[in-house]
């Protein structure tokens, strides 16, 4: 039930939509919930990724920002991602913390990772930046 209330605000309601940041995270947590890159990237013009797979790379095109974001996402099932933390740090510049629980597929061990998304506040919205994955 949790995860059709959850998809349900991220196809009525975009990460390009939200106004305030706390929506933008609740949005970014609803589409990492149901492995949605592209309702995640939304619009940005482009991300920097630092997730495990690739190399730490400078911002990418939002297409190859997606296919990355898929083909990690693909080897998990959620169990859960949490919103911890949600600050802007200077006007038009906030980060958002993301616990998440998953398992491999394939496997029952369950892992944790916290997940780091910058957002910039452009045109009235929150667009991705950043995402950096720790352990």
């Amino acid at each position: 039930m949790r995860a059709c209330v959850l998809l349900l605000f991220c196809v009525a309601h975009p990460l390009v939509a939200q106004h305030g940041l706390e929506d933008a995270a609740r949005a970014a947590q609803a589409a990492w919930l149901v492995h949605d890159p592209q309702a995640l990237v939304g619009r940005s013009a482009a991300v920097a990724l630092q997730i495990p797979g690739t190399n730490p790379s400078g911002p990418l095109g939002s297409a190859q920002a997606v296919e990355l974001l898929r083909r990690y996402l693909r080897s998990a099932s959620e169990r859960s991602v949490t919103v911890r933390s949600v600050r802007e740090v200077a006007p038009g510049s906030g980060f958002v913390e993301l616990e998440r629980e998953y398992a491999v597929l394939g496997t029952k061990d369950v892992r944790r990772e916290t997940l780091f998304l910058r957002f910039r506040a452009t045109g009235g919205r929150w667009e991705l930046t950043e995402v950096r994955s720790a352990p």
